[in-house]
């Protein structure tokens, strides 16, 4: 690989980006740094409304949460965003216009699906409960449809812009939510917030998008982006198929509690889902960009990759780890039958973000069935495997279901990036992202042989400060020259190139 700077390729996208190596690293890392609060107080959320929320009302929003995934999650697979990226039109405010009118017809078609869903859910919970604000969350989608005009940042890597402005809704959510929750609004709570922060975020772009807001078709728009599209809402339909079997088949294997401590654990691995997300996204214009360069492409890849393990698999196991003193001595003890699962999944959550990026680079390429076939291939082995096991062990059953679901999953993504990129092993990449975090956790299962579980909140929290602490120093000492690349970017010195 090239030492120094990278050449750029003639695209509007990249205009007057004259080092496109730098500009990611240093897009990923000032970016994600932001971002990393954001997330923090997402999880901060959760937490926070668990505390003054019944495990009861948790586990309604997760039931109501089927709603608002039917609504938004398939809106957002089969949504205009990602071809409008892709695409390298000369005029580009007729693509936005043209993306634009994709994105409202993709809205308007999900919102009898989603309507649907709402009365579907009630039912076959056989809790009714949950219609009043399935329906209220149905107002989200022309929300998210408003929000398109983020779109043009994102193509243009103006990662800055781009992520100020997302910054709205989490923090407006986040404010109200939490405030209901004190208030004592139970799922109420997170109904309101998630409505406020939406709307809040879809006003502001609309008022600050650069181009005209405008409806426009052209012949074969609907083709194009219906190709592309139809593989990634597949996808989404596996997902969605996926939770709606585990939450209405769990609200009557495991109760709407148990329901309610699996839906913790989804908000709490959803820190490292979102800042993995960060870092993908940062890439996925570039990589658009430069798509026919593999060799370029696998160092992305690759190096990328490293970068968010580096705290994804720390984050996974420290949550197995320190589930039972999160339970324990922070949220209650009618928290402690959902210690299992908050334990295996940590460690699934761990191993998923290993290759978690690689349906960016299938879809910069227009591949975009591989990640399809995926989801399909999860979905079977956890819905599988979930259902009698539920019946049979309980919460712990639905842990070991999505273990083995990301077991075949690791295997799919594995073999796909062997034969698309060049010189790339995820057998290699999970061996060198946890070793720093094997080294940190064997202090930490010491003391407790020696000592046993710790007593207090004071020494519960002085344990995972030596977690934390040895996971820095080994990750510093077996990572050293990939930061020291990375820290060179963001200084704006030439780097020495850290190896693959």
């Amino acid at each position: 690989m090239e030492n120094g700077a990278l050449a750029v390729p003639r695209d509007d996208r990249l205009a007057g980006i004259r080092d496109l190596r730098r500009h990611l690293a240093r897009g990923m890392l000032t970016n994600g740094a932001f971002q990393v609060g954001l997330l923090a107080l997402s999880a901060a959320r959760g937490l926070a409304v668990a505390a003054f929320v019944t495990r009861t009302d948790y586990g309604l929003w997760g039931l109501i949460g089927l709603t608002l995934w039917t609504s938004l999650g398939l809106k957002t697979q089969f949504g205009a965003g990602e071809k409008y990226v892709q695409q390298a039109d000369p005029d580009q405010e007729h693509a936005f216009q043209r993306g634009l009118t994709m994105e409202l017809l993709f809205t308007a078609a999900m919102a009898p699906v989603s309507l649907g869903a709402v009365f579907a859910v009630a039912a076959v919970s056989g809790d009714w409960r949950v219609l009043a604000p399935g329906l209220a969350l149905l107002a989200l989608l022309p929300a998210t449809a408003l929000q398109f005009p983020i779109a043009v940042f994102y193509r243009r890597l103006q990662f800055r812009r781009q992520r100020s402005l997302q910054a709205v809704e989490p923090v407006l959510t986040a404010a109200v939510t939490i405030g209901l929750a004190i208030a004592g609004a139970g799922y109420w709570s997170f109904v309101i917030g998630s409505l406020c922060g939406s709307w809040a975020q879809a006003l502001l772009l609309v008022r600050v998008s650069p181009y005209r807001l405008a409806l426009r078709y052209e012949p074969g728009t609907l083709r194009r982006y219906a190709s592309f599209s139809v593989p990634l809402l597949v996808t989404g339909l596996a997902a969605l198929a996926l939770f709606y079997v585990i939450y209405l088949v769990g609200s009557r294997a495991l109760g709407v509690a148990g329901i309610g401590a699996f839906t913790l654990a989804g908000n709490l691995v959803q820190f490292t889902d979102q800042a993995d997300t960060v870092i993908t996204e940062t890439l996925y214009p570039a990589v658009c960009a430069v798509q026919e360069r593999l060799a370029l492409l696998s160092e992305i890849f690759v190096k990328s990759n490293r970068l968010s393990l580096i705290w994804a698999a720390p984050f996974g196991v420290g949550m197995a780890l320190f589930a039972s003193d999160l339970a324990r001595l922070v949220l209650g003890a009618r928290w402690l039958p959902a210690v299992p699962v908050l334990q295996i999944i940590g460690l699934v959550t761990a191993v998923h973000h290993v290759g978690y990026n690689w349906g960016a680079f299938a879809k910069a390429r227009g591949r975009t069935w591989p990640i399809a076939l995926s989801a399909i291939l999860t979905s079977a082995v956890v819905v599988g495997a979930g259902i009698p096991l539920m019946y049979g062990d309980g919460l712990v059953g639905l842990g070991i279901a999505f273990a083995l679901g990301e077991l075949a999953a690791f295997a799919f993504r594995a073999v796909w990036v062997s034969r698309f990129l060049t010189g790339v092993s995820l057998v290699s990449q999970l061996l060198r992202a946890f070793a720093p975090t094997a080294l940190a956790t064997a202090p930490v299962l010491a003391l407790r042989a020696l000592y046993g579980q710790e007593p207090s909140l004071p020494s519960a929290l002085a344990v995972f400060a030596l977690y934390v602490s040895a996971t820095v120093a080994a990750t510093f000492a077996l990572e050293r020259p990939l930061l020291r690349e990375a820290l060179a970017y963001m200084l704006g010195r030439r780097p020495r190139l850290a190896a693959r």
